[in-house]
């Protein structure tokens, strides 16, 4: 039966679901029958009489099949999506760089919708694609998953690029305790508009490659012997695959991919995506329909489950990432601030995260959360515009580690000694007050700082200052106590110290003495979490006891809320109103360092 006879006799509703079915499934399962040359305004229009015959859906039949191999007409889409493995370095040769973002993963099916017109590619040898309409509904579910095998390294430690010295004394640290180390490298370096990024790292990394279950344990006894929370470093020894399945809003099956499937809009006008999965492992874990700029792609994850991934440029990225980072109603310095600042945090991350899964970053707060076109605010979409291309850079024009936390208690904090690793010029802690206060106690005597009234700190009088938050108590009970520090092995506590402080006053050693021994937690972040995330380490803690002097409790008294590190982001909202400009802003918190554009 020839084309036109295929045509004269079927259906035309009919006929094009067929053939977009036939199309797609020889796509998708590689077949080596040859395909006809598709017609450049549809559906091309191979045999169908050996074919089963569904029922048409309107959306279906507006769609259209093609090959890039025999398209007269050129198409913005047909250069495909670059995948994560493409995007291990940034390409700024067109500008901003594009970043796959991890919208949700581990899911079943995933139901979305272009709000223009989409193509849909396949890939497969033939490079199949399908496009439709905008308000279509499209369905994806993950079939014959099969989750990837891999091993793991326990990670004991990271160090700066120039730190070779702590490398070296922690490898020495290691050994002596009998454990064979490696390192490895992480990140890459550029150069661009005569400015350095350089996110280069060591990891050192216990030499012996781990089952997943063994990682742990391992993980667990070095808690308890040293006091150490460790991560582990991945490594895919075989890729997750799944075939995935396109079905349109009647349920009718329109084609398989195998293991990633994309989807473009040529004018940009992004998607919407049913019920994002996000807060995992939070309260506040649910899900929200949302929209998104940019493209999708859809892969098999880790587990051969569903992961949804957002492919943005990194400017739209900032769109839907800002408002979750600072008060979308603050003062538009401020908001101008934060945009340079994520933006050098965004471009500092690439290539050191995820780095065995679909997808470079996540939209949650391992990362920087980000809820897309949904998530945006006219004001902070003003700011990401206003500084387009900035970033924050040194005054040898290395590329600043632009971090921040909420609120600083009044006196920012040296990296070195939250995450240990050498000085960094740009990152010293300093008072963030907005006038002179010599008769103001400072961090040093930090019972009499943390209890002193009326500090002029910028995160105190900014309009957003939180009271509960630049000063704090938190109380636990003794049973508390002995159920976080289980893991120690050190039996019931019986004393807590805090020392080693910054010029914050945040400490970076605790000491726990209980009925069995006693250990000690380094590090800022540690200890913060063995408290279940206590505000900051810029604390004092008392032991509280009952009238016959029985142990019943703890009370820690602090200031801040964070690390304290770089940007204070109520401080800087309170500098704004004070009436200072972006630059001055990130001049102060970065110790001289200037914004610059890098596209």
């Amino acid at each position: 039966m020839t084309p036109d006879r295929a045509a004269a006799t079927v259906p035309p509703a009919v006929s094009k679901a067929v053939l977009l079915l036939t199309a797609l499934l020889l796509a998708s399962c590689a077949t080596s029958a040859p395909v006809p040359a598709p017609a450049t305004e549809g559906l091309g229009e191979p045999e169908v009489s050996s074919h089963p015959k569904p029922t048409a859906s309107p959306k279906a039949a507006d769609a259209g099949v093609s090959s890039t191999t025999g398209s007269a007409l050129p198409d913005p889409l047909t250069s495909g999506l670059p995948g994560p493995q493409d995007l291990k370095r940034l390409d700024f040769r067109n500008g901003e760089p594009r970043l796959p973002i991890k919208l949700m993963e581990g899911r079943d099916v995933v139901t979305f919708s272009p709000r223009g017109r989409m193509r849909l590619r396949f890939g497969g040898p033939d490079d199949k694609m399908l496009d439709a309409p905008a308000g279509s509904r499209w369905t994806v579910r993950v079939t014959q998953g099969e989750p990837a095998q891999w091993s793991a390294r326990l990670q004991l430690g990271e160090f700066r690029f120039a730190d070779k010295a702590g490398l070296t004394e922690a490898q020495e640290t290691w050994r002596a305790r009998g454990l064979a180390v490696r390192t490895h490298t992480l990140g890459s370096v550029y150069g661009i508009a005569g400015k350095v990024i350089d996110n280069r790292r060591y990891l050192l990394l216990g030499d012996e490659a781990l089952t997943p279950q063994a990682a742990q344990e391992q993980q667990a006894e070095l808690l308890r012997r040293y006091g150490l929370r460790t991560t582990l470093f991945e490594e895919v020894k075989k890729p997750s695959s799944a075939i995935l399945e396109v079905k349109d809003e009647n349920d009718a099956v329109v084609g398989l991919a195998q293991d990633r499937l994309d989807a473009e809009t040529p004018d940009g006008s992004g998607f919407d995506v049913r019920q994002v999965e996000y807060g995992v492992g939070y309260d506040f874990h649910a899900f929200e329909d949302r929209s998104f700029r940019g493209a999708l792609q859809f892969a098999a994850d880790r587990g051969g489950k569903l992961a949804v991934v957002n492919v943005v440029p990194l400017e739209e990225l900032l769109k839907g990432l800002v408002p979750s980072e600072i008060f979308a109603r603050a003062h538009p310095e401020a908001l101008k601030a934060q945009a340079v600042t994520a933006r050098g945090e965004v471009l500092a991350k690439v290539g050191i995260k995820h780095l065995a899964d679909p997808y470079l970053l996540c939209s949650e707060q391992h990362c920087a959360v980000y809820r897309g076109r949904t998530g945006e605010a006219a004001s902070t979409t003003a700011a990401v515009e206003a500084t387009r291309g900035e970033a924050l850079f040194s005054k040898d024009g290395r590329l600043v580690d632009s971090v921040y936390s909420a609120v600083c208690g009044g006196h920012t904090e040296d990296n070195d000694v939250v995450w240990g690793g050498p000085p960094d010029p740009s990152l010293r802690g300093r008072p963030d007050l907005l006038e002179a206060a010599p008769d103001v106690p400072g961090p040093s005597s930090l019972k009499a700082w943390l209890a002193a009234p009326d500090i002029p700190a910028a995160c105190r009088l900014s309009s957003f200052a939180q009271p509960t938050k630049f000063r704090w108590e938190k109380r636990f009970t003794q049973a508390q106590v002995d159920a976080l520090t289980q893991k120690l092995g050190v039996g019931p506590i019986q004393a807590l110290s805090l020392s080693e402080r910054g010029v914050s006053g945040r400490a970076k050693l605790l000491t726990l003495a209980g009925l069995k021994g006693a250990t000690q937690v380094r590090g800022e972040l540690n200890i913060r979490r063995l408290f279940g995330m206590l505000n900051s380490s810029m604390a004092t803690v008392d032991a509280e006891r009952d009238a016959e002097g029985r142990l019943t409790g703890w009370l820690f008294r602090g200031g801040g809320w964070g690390h304290g590190v770089g940007m204070c982001q109520t401080g800087a909202i309170g500098r704004a109103e004070a009436g200072q400009r972006y630059p001055e802003i990130l001049r102060y918190y970065f110790n001289g360092a200037e914004v610059a554009p890098i596209y």
